[in-house]
């Protein structure tokens, strides 16, 4: 039986600390897309796939609502990583040498303030730990990377400026994606989120009605997001993280309700809450 989580990026990228913190037993495995982590969960070579899903600074990652629906694997948890993103630069670098950054658009977005600061040029690239090997290849002082910590040791990077995010407590949220449903038994006593996707009957107030059953029968939506779905303009998705457990009552009925106003609604997967901010325990 395999023992590999995949993600996204280079040795060093968030996501691997991610997967390290989250499952320090299993063997983190770098790919180079979101699709081809997610194809080695479903072809069975890697038990889970560790997915960014939304940060608190820059909001959600667009290229995953757009492949969530493509996917045949189910969420399985949930996982919240502190980010605290670095300024680097080769070995002997200051500030001052530094011209232009390069890191991926989000965490770009997450230090857009502390760049302009220094009068730098935003270089957009497909990951931060690419960038910071990138920039230790290149060797010159006046190339940056944004990156972590973890990558700066791995790379040999001199850290310039620790928590160069623009907001601290810069946290990701990632979904733990699994080739297997994986649903925890229902326990009143402890907060759970179902996640869906579904889409709506083409009648007036339809995205309304669909969404009455949660609010008549007490269910707190925490996330509704769109995208377009089935590559029409025409017809909208939606994605919904909602609070509760698949097997509670409450939810059954909600759900009914959803079903009779959309076309259709895929149960992504249930899991125990890991963020009890915005969970209220019912």
């Amino acid at each position: 039986m395999t023992t590999k989580i995949a993600y996204q990026g280079v040795a060093g990228a968030y996501s691997e600390q991610a997967c390290l913190t989250a499952y320090p037993n299993l063997n983190a495995v770098a790919c180079e897309t979101f699709v081809e982590a997610m194809t080695m969960v479903e072809e069975g070579r890697a038990i889970y796939a560790m997915i960014p899903l939304e940060n608190s600074t820059a909001g959600r990652v667009e290229e995953i609502y757009r492949l969530i629906p493509k996917m045949n694997l189910y969420v399985v948890g949930e996982h919240f990583q502190p980010v605290v993103h670095c300024l680097l630069g080769i070995k002997g670098t200051k500030k001052e040498d530094l011209k232009t950054v390069a890191s991926h658009p989000q965490a770009l977005a997450q230090c857009s303030h502390n760049i302009s600061k220094l009068n730098l040029s935003p270089i957009a690239k497909l990951d931060t730990a690419g960038s910071a090997k990138e920039i230790k290849e290149l060797n010159d002082k006046s190339f940056g990377a944004i990156a972590s910590s973890l990558a700066a040791k791995i790379y040999d990077l001199e850290i310039l400026q620790e928590h160069f995010e623009d907001i601290r407590g810069n946290t990701t949220r990632f979904f733990i994606l699994s080739k297997n449903k994986e649903i925890p038994a229902y326990d009143k006593n402890q907060s759970y989120i179902t996640s869906i996707i579904f889409q709506v009957r083409n009648i007036p107030a339809s995205l309304y009605k669909a969404l009455g059953g949660f609010a008549t029968n007490g269910i707190n939506l925490l996330k509704l997001e769109s995208y377009s779905a089935k590559n029409s303009l025409n017809a909208t998705g939606f994605h919904a993280d909602i609070e509760g457990h698949v097997e509670s009552d409450c939810m059954k009925r909600a759900l009914e309700e959803l079903s009779f106003f959309s076309t259709e609604v895929k149960i992504l997967g249930t899991y125990s809450a890991k963020n009890e901010h915005y969970i209220k325990r019912r």
